[in-house]
Formats: structure tokens, sequence, C-alpha cells
């Protein structure tokens, strides 16, 4: 029976594809065996997180958390960083690539907007382990700012902070270049700013 972190992992697959390409073979499953133990243990340690928080820490934080430290350990931190931004970077390319494409039907592209106050409420809200500022309803338009986020707080207490900056730019990976829509953005926790700003609007 596997454990959640081999679970966690299991999903985790473009993680491995980049350390095969950096690492051979052998040493590549030897250290990926190591972050499914470093995983582990941070299941154990943080298992009374909410629910909430648990969405974020365990599909996201944690994972990329027990790869790149175990690869850091070896790799140096330059190359164990690579493995994290560029199985972002190709993640979110798919992800924009389904978007963009739903953005070209009618009627999407105000619906998209629109359902950003409902979601962000759900997914990163005060339950999420977020603290939110979130502004009046303008048509065509939603903003929000988030002032404290699990992604930074956690990142942090695992000794690898750099890693939220990853997290912030998959935001812009994925909404930067949607057709019909505006992505903005000053700053973000994980860049030293004070809040990482949202802004999308119809264009």
């Amino acid at each position: 029976m596997m454990t959640d972190a081999e679970k966690i992992l299991k999903k985790k697959t473009v993680y491995k594809a980049q350390m095969d390409r950096q690492l051979p073979k052998a040493q590549s499953d030897a250290l990926w065996q190591e972050a499914k133990e470093r995983l582990n243990g941070y299941m154990m340690r943080y298992s009374s997180l909410p629910k909430g928080v648990h969405i974020h820490t365990d599909s996201r934080i944690f994972p990329a958390s027990a790869v790149y430290l175990t690869l850091k350990d070896v790799m140096g931190q330059e190359k164990a960083y690579s493995v994290i931004e560029n199985a972002a970077i190709e993640g979110c390319a798919g992800i924009e690539k389904k978007l963009s494409g739903a953005m070209r039907l009618p009627g999407m592209k105000g619906l998209f907007v629109s359902i950003w106050d409902p979601m962000t409420k759900k997914v990163f809200g005060a339950n999420n382990g977020f603290k939110n500022v979130f502004y009046p309803k303008k048509k065509g338009e939603y903003r929000m700012d988030v002032v404290s986020c699990p992604y930074f707080r956690y990142f942090t207490e695992l000794g690898c902070p750099e890693l939220t900056k990853i997290f912030c730019e998959n935001d812009e990976r994925i909404y930067g270049n949607l057709p019909g829509v505006k992505f903005e953005r000053t700053g973000t926790l994980g860049k030293g700013a004070e809040r990482c700003d949202f802004r999308m609007s119809r264009i």
C-alpha cells in the first residue's frame, strides 16, 4: 500500500523528468526515493494543518520542497532550483494553452473574470491559510491583494523561501498572455513586496 507521500509524488512526474535530464538514472531514482522519505516527514510534521491549507501544502509546497532540498544537498542550489523552475514552466505552459483556447469561446472572457471572486475566496481565502484584501467589484475587473500566504510561510519554515518566487511567477506564466484579458501585478511576497496584488480585467 502506497504512503501519502508516494501518492503525491506519483503525480509529480514532471519533477522526475527534469531530474532524469540532469542526472544519471540510478542517481535520479535514489534521490527520488530520498525525496519521498523527506516528504513523508513533512506530512507527519504538519498533519494537523486545516484541510484548506493542506490543499496547497500537500499538492505543491511540500513536494516541491522535498524534491528541491534533496537535490540541493547533491547538486547545489542553482541546479536544484532549475529542476523546480523548469517543471513549473512546463506545467504552466500546458494550462496556459488550454485557457487560451477557452478564451476564444463566446462569452468566456467575461465569465473568466467574473469567476475570480468566488474562486479565490474558496481556494485562496482565509480557510486556506491566506490573508486577503478584497476590493469592491467592478464590471469586467477583479482586484485582490494577498498579504499573508502559506507558500511563503511554509517554504520559509522548511528552509527554502526562494521557492516562493517560482510559484508567484506561475500566475504570470498562466494568466499573463491570455487573449482578451489582462493580468496585472506590481509585486509579490516571494519577491520581497509587502503583498501580492492581482488585477484581472477584460480588454
